[in-house]
């Protein structure tokens, strides 16, 4: 097939500027496969709510075309002399001799003598030689002929038969002789023929319900679903109507006659469509609500084009436009909304026709200028919402071939390119200078066109760049065989990059930027800024990778240089007559420098040097014994030559032969605080903390008065005893790494490392001071990166051992002497006194091995811990003990005799000390002397007063918090659990049906 049509410059679009290249066939060829068909495009113009098929809205644009066509007042044209030298035959398909002459408009003659206007105005030429509308491929001379009316090449457009079309004219017939002095629009079409159509009009009954149900779904569509006037929520009407047309879908109506039925019908649908718009007619609205409007005007416009070749518009479109622009007084249609409409059925028409005939596109970049006319004259908000949805659906098109135009174009379609950028930056300007209320309200001065070029420059190279990646990654592959085989390499392949790179821009220069340059004066220099930029990500990779200046990498190094030197003098030629010189291209084009390649090859090397060291570490301290004995100082070795490691470490970092000392120091700090932080946490790691030797509180029980304990009874709640605990601490047993003069070298190491950082950072300013690269700066006010991991580290990490020593001493080491043995029996023969002498003895070896500086910490948590202890024997030691009035003076002696241990006469911790942390226990004590009865009643109190009464007969079961306070009701309880008293007893009875034994 010829071209259909003719290169024509379309309003303002840059096909003016740079011509496209002649075809180079005479049929061009189909776009590549990656092309976008019609399926991927989405109608912009609205999706209808109801259940509307596209075949029910091209019957009703016909009907809607019929109707405003029978009732115009156009003159008919008289008879082309093509159509009086037809052949005679009456019965062929073509012909319409059933139909009534009354309409001038449907049965004006149709000329294909002169070329049309519209064609020209579009930039279409006449085709040599057309088949006609009507006429099947291959049928032969005289078989069919062309229609000699708009109605009939309307039918026959929109593919409706015969039948349907009589019928339809027929009803338009009785409708017209009731519109006396009232033009068609004040009347509803579909209501208008359901009043006159009834079932004997059609064929046979499914035609017949098919055809009331469309009517029914363009009334519910037009009035309900998408009127032109909103409705309101409380319209009867509305609601009748809906009620109306769900029963009739369910169940067919009488259609033509007036009755009852028809009547609440008419009733129903006339209330909604008369309501007024605001304008001045007395036109009724049942079809001119947005999407349905705009769908059914889309059908009519669809018939322009030839259904026997779709790429083509009928000769006779002047006259079909004519016709089909009669309906914009039913439909709502402006021409704005024409212009619009027009514009995506020529672009979507050239989509779904396999992008073949560009002069499809150039028609619809030419619409396009009309469409930007308009939008600059209208802020109508439902104009705006379909220009923005069909221009976006545009542009998202043309994009996703832009954005990758070395996919899309070759050497055999890149024609084709213009007209895709011109009808993508056309989209684009309307979007954002006519639809963007941000651009609107602060009127930025944008180059629409120059942002969307660069925009499409940048992503299709920076893909075809990832293309030419992958050639680079697979002979990387080659390569690492040809290594393990011991053959020797070729160039490197980043050398190859390079070379690649180099051609692709060459081939962007002479192929796409001539193209590009219409919309930006610095499309090839964006374009090897680009590649520039991708190159740079590779090439910085590379020398991160290297250790050293091999002759590989001198290779790689130059081939980068020369593609650099390239790319520049590529960027530079294309500035020439640019207003700046190409400068704020270059400016993206930052130099390969050796500087910053020096820099990473230090970076590498310090990354090496931290990874050894933190390897010393893991191996060192899986060795370390933590030997009290090591050395006089009582830390470990493993922290002695960790910081020996970091000192070397330092000083071969000040010896590198490089510029840039200050620069990197930040980076050596922050690596060395790394391994150092770890160090410290693999230190403290197993030790376990406060919370593993505490023991669990066994079940509340009440006192077994008068019993002595037998002996089997305290071995069964030892042997239980033992058992929890061993349980709790099994990891500890058997490892003389974590005994207690063990985790007070691991104290001091941690306290050790702690102090040495504030030599480490002396010794670094001192560094500085005698590097020529330092300035004043970077030392003047210290500096400027500490080490900041390392000590919080450690602080914690004290912290932790310290309590973990504490409670494990208390808990653990000295259980037989506290939790087996104080007070169990009788208190006066159980005391504190075992306890306290194996006490001073662990205090003695603390006070041995550990530093003077975190001492007075360490014997302070021990302290806490024996609190703790000896209010959790008194509060939560079991069965196994019970404890009389009288018992209180022995229990606040021994309490006094624990205190004087560490206070120990002035030279152990200091009175305030002692005083605060003991504290708890001298609020609780009290309660061991006040009597049975005083007791209950305090506890009824301040149970009530904090939990409320479950019921009249019982108070609530206080829970164990842990938090011992002389007003709490959980601790008031357990004195009571453990007062050897008939009182007690019976009220923990009869309150809490406590037991006498586990």
């Amino acid at each position: 097939m010829a071209h259909l049509f003719r290169d024509l410059s379309l309003g303002h679009s840059k096909r003016e500027s740079t011509p496209p290249p002649p075809p180079l066939q005479t049929k061009p060829p189909p776009m590549p496969t990656n092309k976008l068909t019609s399926t991927d495009l989405q109608s912009p113009l609205g999706q209808l709510a109801s259940q509307l098929s596209d075949s029910d809205l091209r019957l009703t644009a016909y009907d809607v075309f019929l109707a405003v066509c029978r009732t115009s007042a156009s003159k008919p044209l008289s008879t082309s002399a093509s159509s009086i030298s037809d052949s005679p035959s009456q019965n062929s398909p073509g012909q319409n001799h059933n139909h009534s002459p009354s309409s001038p408009a449907l049965q004006r003659s149709l000329t294909s003598a002169a070329a049309s206007k519209m064609k020209k105005a579009l930039g279409l030429k006449s085709p040599g030689s057309k088949k006609s509308p009507g006429s099947a491929p291959g049928s032969g001379q005289g078989k069919s002929k062309r229609p000699t009316t708009v109605g009939e090449l309307m039918r026959i457009q929109m593919r409706v038969p015969e039948s349907v079309d009589a019928r339809v004219r027929r009803a338009l017939l009785r409708i017209g002789g009731g519109l006396v002095g009232r033009r068609i629009e004040s009347v509803v079409l579909p209501l208008e023929l359901l009043q006159q159509l009834k079932q004997s009009d059609f064929s046979d009954q499914q035609e017949y319900d098919a055809w009331q149900k469309r009517n029914l779904r363009v009334l519910e569509a037009g009035l309900l679903l998408h009127p032109r006037v909103p409705l309101d929520k409380s319209n009867n009407a509305s609601q009748r109507l809906r009620q109306i047309i769900h029963a009739a879908l369910d169940r067919p109506i009488e259609t033509g006659k007036n009755n009852e039925s028809m009547q609440v019908l008419r009733s129903a649908v006339m209330s909604l469509a008369s309501r007024s718009d605001g304008s001045l007619s007395d036109s009724c609205h049942w079809a001119d609500g947005i999407p349905l409007n705009l769908r059914l005007y889309e059908m009519l416009l669809e018939t322009c084009f030839d259904i026997n070749d779709e790429t083509s518009i009928v000769e006779e479109v002047d006259e079909l436009m004519e016709q089909i622009k009669k309906t914009w007084v039913i439909l709502g249609i402006n021409q704005m909304l024409h212009n619009l409409c027009f514009a995506w059925v020529l672009f979507h028409r050239f989509v779904s026709t396999g992008q073949v005939e560009m002069d499809l596109l150039y028609a619809a970049d030419g619409q396009l200028a009309e469409v930007a006319k308009d939008a600059k004259t209208t802020r109508d908000p439902e104009y705006s919402k379909i220009l923005s949805s069909t221009l976006s659906s545009i542009l998202g098109w043309a994009e996703k071939r832009l954005l990758a135009y070395h996919d899309t174009f070759d050497s055999g379609n890149v024609y084709t390119m213009q007209g895709i950028v011109s009808l993508g930056v056309s989209a684009a300007k309307i979007l954002v200078e006519d639809v963007s209320t941000e651009y609107r309200r602060k009127r930025k001065e944008v180059d629409v066109a120059r942002n969307r070029i660069d925009t499409y420059i940048r992503s299709s190279l920076r893909t075809a760049f990832a293309q030419a990646s992958l050639y680079y990654l697979m002979e990387k592959a080659d390569s690492s065989r040809r290594a393990s085989k011991n053959q020797p390499n070729p160039l490197p392949v980043l050398a190859i990059l390079a070379k690649d790179v180099g051609e692709l821009a060459v081939h962007e220069k002479q192929v796409f930027s001539p193209i590009l340059k219409g919309w930006h004066p610095l499309a090839a220099g964006v374009a090897v800024a680009t590649l520039h930029s991708c190159y740079a990500n590779e090439i910085k990779q590379f020398i991160s990778g290297i250790t050293e200046l091999t002759p590989d990498a001198v290779q790689v190094l130059r081939a980068a240089d020369k593609l650099e030197k390239d790319l520049v003098q590529i960027a530079v030629e294309d500035a020439v007559d640019s207003d700046d010189g190409g400068k704020s291209i270059i400016r993206e084009m930052p130099p390969y420098e050796a500087e910053t390649a020096i820099a990473n090859l230090v970076k590498g090397w310090i990354k090496t040097r931290l990874d050894r060291l933190k390897e010393w570490v893991d191996r060192n301290l899986q060795q370390e014994v933590w030997n009290p004995q090591a050395n006089q100082e009582g830390y470990a070795l493993s922290a002695v030559e960790t910081l020996r490691i970091i000192d070397e470490t330092l000083d071969a970092f000040f010896q590198l032969p490089i510029p840039a000392h200050p620069a990197l120091l930040p980076d050596v700090i922050v690596g060395l605080d790394k391994c150092l932080q770890y160090y410290v946490i693999k230190a403290k790691s197993g030790c376990a903390s406060r919370n593993t030797y505490i023991p669990t509180m066994p079940a509340l029980t009440r006192c077994e008065i008068g019993s002595k304990f037998q002996g089997v009874w305290k071995k069964k709640e030892k042997s239980q005893n033992t058992q929890k605990r061993n349980s709790q601490v099994a990891t500890m047993n058997g490892d003389k790494s974590f005994g207690i003069p063990q985790l007070c070298v691991r104290i001091n190491t941690l306290h050790h490392i702690r102090s040495e950082m504030d030599v480490l950072e002396k010794r670094i300013v001192t560094h500085l001071r005698n590097c020529e690269s330092a300035h004043l700066e970077d030392f003047s006010n210290g500096l400027s990166k500490r080490f900041e991991l390392t000590p919080a580290a450690c602080v914690e990490g004290v912290q932790q051992l310290s309590e973990a020593v504490a409670y494990k001493i208390v808990f653990h080491d000295l259980s037989h002497v506290l939790w087996d043995g104080l007070y169990v029996g009788e208190p006066s023969s159980s005391g504190i006194d075992p306890l306290l002498q194996e006490l001073e003895q662990n205090l003695l070896v603390i006070s041995e091995t550990v530093h003077d500086r975190v001492r007075t910490r360490i014997i302070t948590d021990i302290m806490k811990a024996s609190c703790d202890g000896f209010l959790l024997v008194l509060l939560a030691g079991g069965p196994s003990r019970a404890f009389s009035r009288q018992d209180s003076q022995i229990i606040e002696d021994d309490f006094k005799a624990l205190k004087d241990l560490f206070w120990a006469n002035g030279d152990g911790l200091p009175a305030d000390l002692v005083d605060k942390f003991s504290a708890t226990v001298r609020d609780v004590l009290p309660l061991f002397r006040t009597d049975t009865e005083s007791l209950i009643e305090r506890f009824k109190h301040v149970t009530l007063e904090a939990y409320g009464s479950s019921s009249r007969s019982r108070l609530p079961l206080p829970p164990t918090s842990g938090q011992w306070n002389p007003t709490e009701p959980n601790t008031l309880l357990r004195v009571l659990c453990y007062r050897n008293d008939e009182a007690a007893s019976r009220f923990l009875k009869k309150t809490y049906n406590l037991p006498k034994k586990l």
